[in-house]
């Protein structure tokens, strides 16, 4: 850790600009940035959630109103923590909701709801922020994925979905911005002590013939959930500090084991069908090469 961490000293008095903060790892993040004598435009759709950051830290937090579905709305809070701030040295896009529900149970309604939330909203700030981090040729965007974003679940299919284009557009944000000095990482939690589920949009469950049980990951389970959202924040703040910052942050035991089973699973696929999927190049090419 010593290699790829600085320490805290080495630091600049950074801004971040934090989306989704009225709870959970929000919260617990512009929490710690503030602590830490950094400064943070906290944006919620409740902002009087958090208003109470303001009063603790009056020359360092700006709370302001974002649903981040509101493109207009969006391009003006990001204008004004620029313009207060002069500049947006992190973004976290941590603002999302879990929908729960077989796909064959979710409306058409629902599932654009989903990807509104989860994935155009996170578009939109990041393009958003994107020119003020250009000028200064540096910045670092956290992504905050999940552990569903790497490996699907039963009846989170839409939410899977959402996260799993959440994942391919970081990895190709990543390269896009390496040569201007622009660092992403995905964050990946597992179960944590956030209100995901009394958040979670209700369905009536249908009676779908031969459909899989819902997994421990879903339902009533995500109630007890192990992760502490003041430790999470401590990990993303940490990897913001690194030298060397992770492409994909892990976090919590059942993250690490979740993503570990998905990876052994597909490398034991590949190796089983090797010899197929090697086997689809244009048959004169093969005889070429054999000569």
């Amino acid at each position: 850790m010593r290699a790829l961490v600085r320490s805290s000293s080495a630091s600049y008095n950074r801004v971040w600009f934090i989306t989704g903060s009225s709870g959970g790892l929000g919260r617990a993040l512009a929490e710690a940035v503030l602590a830490r004598g950094e400064r943070a435009a906290v944006t919620a759709r409740t902002p009087e959630r958090v208003r109470d950051l303001i009063e603790r830290y009056p020359a360092q937090a700006l709370v302001l109103e974002l649903n981040v579905i509101n493109r207009e709305q969006v391009r003006k809070v990001v204008a004004q923590a620029a313009d207060s701030f002069g500049r947006i040295d992190v973004l976290v896009n941590n603002a999302a909701y879990g929908q729960l529900g077989a796909i064959e149970e979710l409306d058409d309604a629902q599932i654009r709801r989903q990807f509104e939330t989860n994935v155009f909203g996170l578009f939109d700030v990041t393009r958003a922020v994107l020119p003020v981090m250009r000028r200064a040729r540096r910045g670092h965007i956290i992504n905050v994925s999940s552990v569903g974003g790497f490996a699907g679940q039963a009846r989170l299919g839409a939410y899977n979905s959402s996260k799993f284009a959440v994942e391919g557009f970081s990895e190709a944000l990543a390269q896009e911005l390496a040569p201007a000095g622009i660092r992403v990482t995905i964050v990946e939690p597992g179960r944590f002590t956030t209100d995901w589920t009394g958040r979670l949009p209700t369905v009536v469950p249908t009676d779908i013939a031969d459909s899989a049980p819902p997994t421990g990951a879903t339902g009533r389970d995500r109630r007890h959930q192990p992760g502490d959202p003041a430790r999470a924040a401590d990990a993303i703040i940490a990897a913001v500090d690194s030298d060397v910052p992770p492409l994909r942050l892990v976090l919590g035991p059942d993250s690490l084991a979740g993503i570990r089973a998905k990876l052994a699973a597909v490398t034991a696929e590949l190796s089983a069908w090797e010899s197929i999927s090697a086997g689809t190049v244009v048959h004169e090419v093969v005889e070429a090469e054999a000569n």
